[in-house]
């Protein structure tokens, strides 16, 4: 998933007006501060019940939204940028690339393992406990990074080789591109996606037929958990409009000449913002006891600023 596709909104020659760059940074403040509010909601009910944090399906979901919160963030941090300070330091604008990059590619690594962990709960359901244990999701999460900085790291050093010391210390307008240009790894990248991609489908597919199987013979359990199947597989197809966003540029500059940079914005948002809106709905929210004790909290919280409130 390219992180250039956030930030290509601000063009030189297609540059929007100074109110509409506003209205812009405004809507993907806003949608970053939202997003990161309930999901730093959900992090904090996971925290105060032991409940969510001995059962491995939890932590893998608070694994997800502790990952999209790091994502939502940084490209916000990118977008803003992109509109005011324009150009930063190379060795700052990797930083922000690398890590963007980490939690990109580990979304679809975690949707694929959720995914086994419900195929493991409905059609194995009696090895559950032994198969899937808190030592063996905490192994799987660091399993994730270590997979995706074994996938991104490469491009630092193939960098690092190829460029000059002073490439370092000059200023780039941030994108993926601008500090990692090299063919090789652009090659890279296409190849890993299409890895990542055969990868994951293949594993929803068939958890999900194996789940449907399963729950035309079995509990309304099985039944949820084909729909969470389904879920997973849709959000997987959100986060591949990043993987289209590139390629969509050019096209879009021959459609739309005029709104082009409206064109990437509205690609920004459907790309990057909307996978991780939906995360805290599909694996909070929709969830009964994450739910329930989600709701507990926020009454908490609302009864404790009116106390405050009649107490000044």
């Amino acid at each position: 998933m390219n992180v250039s596709s956030v930030n290509v909104t601000v063009v030189l020659e297609y540059r929007d007006s100074f109110t509409k760059a506003v209205i812009k940074n405004v809507i993907v403040v806003v949608l970053g501060i939202s997003i990161n509010y309930i999901n730093a909601a959900l992090i904090h009910t996971f925290h105060n019940h032991q409940i969510f944090y001995t059962n491995p399906r939890y932590i893998l979901i608070i694994h997800l939204v502790v990952n999209d919160m790091i994502q939502v963030t940084l490209t916000v941090i990118l977008f803003v940028i992109s509109y005011t300070i324009y150009k930063i330091n190379v060795s700052v604008c990797s930083i922000f690339i690398l890590l963007a990059l980490f939690t990109t590619e580990n979304t679809p690594l975690n949707l694929a393992c959720m995914a086994v962990e419900c195929y493991i709960a409905v059609c194995v359901p009696l090895r559950h406990v032994q198969i899937c244990t808190v030592r063996r999701t905490l192994m799987l999460i660091a399993l994730m990074w270590a997979t995706s900085m074994l996938s991104v790291l490469p491009d630092l050093f193939i960098t690092l080789a190829i460029e000059p010391l002073d490439f370092f210390h000059s200023r780039v307008f941030c994108l993926r591109e601008t500090v990692f240009s090299n063919p090789l790894i652009i090659k890279k990248k296409d190849v890993t996606y299409i890895v990542y991609l055969v990868i994951d489908w293949f594993v929803i597919f068939y958890t999900y037929f194996n789940i449907l199987f399963t729950a035309k013979k079995a509990s309304l359990d099985a039944k949820k958990a084909r729909n969470t199947i389904l879920l997973h597989g849709f959000q997987l197809l959100l986060c591949m409009a990043s993987y289209a966003t590139p390629q969509l540029k050019q096209p879009l500059l021959l459609w739309f000449p005029k709104n082009y940079s409206d064109s990437l914005f509205a690609c920004y948002i459907i790309a990057q913002v909307l996978p991780r809106s939906i995360t805290p709905i599909i694996y909070g929210l929709r969830d009964k006891t994450f739910r329930k004790y989600l709701k507990r909290h926020l009454l908490c919280k609302m009864s404790t600023q009116r106390d405050t409130a009649h107490g000044l």
